[in-house]
């Protein structure tokens, strides 16, 4: 039956989109939670990767100062100590939540992923996506042992080692070593700030989907708006009738009333 007052097909349509709205919106929290913990993970182990270059630029400075021969190597060499308990202690402190991927070791998997996105199929279902970033081929270290890092990238840095014996074909050795290093790194910040683009970009397109997401509901309002308008015509219709039933029924009693009188 149709009714003026109750539209119940817009009433059955209005309910299913506010469920499947309901529940991207709940999807879209746990995609924008993931985009805020995976950007922050990015983010620390690159800011760990940039400090990381300066301190092997300044291993490589030192080197080049050992090559003078009225340097005392052996002094330099303290000097290079100090910078290899920072590279250590930088890889230590690139953790967050519960991860770091400057220590490859540390990890269970030697690929790391963070959510960067979400589909929307055809069937309305949402499904979340995430990249990878591979720990095995660009983390710092491997593993720690006595607060000393082994292997990975700067592994070889690690063992590097003046004494007033050393000869220039040993600090040239050397000086191999911290290039490759900085070559691996530079290869390590590149693959992170791809990660941050994309992160980036997923985010910006999430925020604009809600925006669009919240005109459709606003449009859907303004529709519910419309049909509320003539729910309030229909009765102010049906008061005007009451108001005419009502003088009419009042009319036939006075009626009544003057027959009385005659």
């Amino acid at each position: 039956m149709t009714s003026i007052l109750t539209n119940t097909s817009a009433m059955s349509a209005l309910a299913t989109l506010r469920n499947i709205n309901t529940d991207l919106a709940s999807t879209q929290d746990r995609v924008s939670s993931g985009y805020r913990v995976g950007a922050a993970k990015v983010d620390t182990a690159y800011a760990a990767t940039e400090s990381a270059i300066d301190i092997v630029n300044e291993i490589k400075a030192k080197l080049v100062t050992a090559s003078e021969s009225s340097t005392d190597k052996e002094q330099i060499n303290l000097e290079v100590e100090k910078l290899q308990q920072q590279l250590t202690a930088v890889a230590q402190a690139a953790s967050f939540s519960g991860e770091n991927w400057q220590i490859s070791g540390s990890n269970t998997s030697t690929t790391a992923t963070v959510v960067d996105g979400f589909i929307r199929e055809d069937n309305s279902s949402v499904k979340i996506t995430t990249a990878s970033f591979n720990l095995s081929s660009y983390a710092m270290f491997e593993t720690l042992s006595s607060d000393v890092g082994s292997g990975g990238i700067l592994g070889a840095v690690m063992t590097i080692a003046l004494t007033s014996g050393s000869t220039q074909g040993d600090i040239d050795g050397f000086m191999n070593t911290v290039e490759t290093a900085l070559s691996s790194l530079t290869d390590a910040g590149a693959a992170l700030g791809a990660l941050t683009t994309r992160i980036d970009l997923q985010d910006n397109f999430a925020a604009s989907l809600s925006d669009a997401i919240e005109s459709g509901v606003s449009r859907l309002v303004d529709a519910d708006m419309e049909e509320e308008s003539a729910k309030l015509s229909a009765l102010q219709t049906q008061q005007q009738l009451a108001v005419q039933s009502l003088s009419i029924a009042n009319s036939s009693s006075q009626n009544i009333m003057t027959l009385f009188r005659g």
